[in-house]
């Protein structure tokens, strides 16, 4: 489980900018459109294994989640 504490220090590896939590399944970056799973409560957080979100859609759905969680 991610907590509040380590949200506010962890930082996307590209561009070294705050991260959204989804659901405790995802760290999003909207700026890059980057999703990094978290796997057992541990974000994976390496370049090459994030999923880029090119759809505009899910890519507000990534938003509203993170907000409303």
């Amino acid at each position: 489980m991610v907590d509040d504490k380590l949200l506010s220090i962890l930082v996307c590896p590209q561009d070294r900018g705050p991260l959204l939590l989804v659901d405790q399944e995802f760290l999003y970056n909207p700026r890059l459109r980057r999703a990094y799973r978290i796997d057992d409560g541990i974000p994976v957080l390496l370049v090459d294994e994030a999923v880029t979100i090119t759809d505009d859609a899910e890519h507000e759905r990534l938003v509203e989640r993170a907000q409303a969680g």
